[in-house]
């Protein structure tokens, strides 16, 4: 029975090349706001014997992500795979400039998209599924302020269900990817030396590599 991989953020950078790299094993279930860039991802997966199922989804509408749960587990029943690389990257500033959008939107994102999909995505996982997080640590640093403490907040949610889940399953796993040529760290590193860092692909295959797939 060919596994499944629910990939939520699987649009582009880590999410989309995470995907490509499962391909020849999983079934992607790929869930991105941008419909084009899913049917590019798509046309990707296939060209490498793949399939997917493409859920033009925001992570933060909870009925979306509710109707996207119910729909895998009548078709499917279950899920074995779970990588969350959904994040909103809010603009560098300093603490007491925060844009009160901004913080609302990463909590959006970051924190409180990431509490609900826990809870519909754990019963599809059950005993024997992965959940995969991934850390972004720059609590501390100067203008993350914002991005900092919400992605903060997601990784405390990941760790306390992976600590509560040690022994009964499913098996949750944090991260920590090389910085990337992504089109996040674009924003909050502008003019970097793109050349120096690690391709989303190479990540993707080392990231993949810690886990027992």
């Amino acid at each position: 029975m060919t596994k499944l991989a629910l990939i939520t953020g699987a649009s582009r950078g880590l999410g989309a090349a995470l995907a490509e790299a499962l391909a020849p094993t999983h079934h992607v279930i790929a869930v991105a706001r941008t419909t084009g860039a899913l049917e590019e991802l798509d046309d990707r997966i296939q060209a490498r014997g793949g399939s997917a199922t493409l859920a033009p989804m925001d992570v933060t509408v909870p009925e979306a992500m509710a109707t996207l749960c119910r729909g895998i587990y009548d078709r499917w029943g279950k899920l074995d795979l779970w990588l969350h690389t959904a994040v909103h990257a809010a603009p560098l500033s300093p603490a007491p400039h925060a844009d009160p959008k901004d913080w609302a939107k990463a909590v959006a994102v970051n924190a409180t998209a990431t509490s609900v999909l826990i809870s519909y995505v754990a019963p599809l996982l059950g005993a024997e599924g992965q959940a995969v997080f991934f850390d972004d640590p720059h609590v501390g640093e100067k203008f993350f302020a914002v991005h900092a403490a919400t992605k903060a907040a997601q990784i405390a949610l990941a760790r306390a269900w992976q600590a509560e889940s040690d022994k009964i399953g499913p098996r949750v796993h944090v991260l920590a990817p090389a910085p990337m040529p992504t089109a996040t760290r674009a924003r909050f590193f502008p003019g970097e030396d793109r050349s120096t860092l690690a391709t989303t692909q190479d990540e993707a295959q080392r990231l993949l590599a810690q886990l027992s797939l």
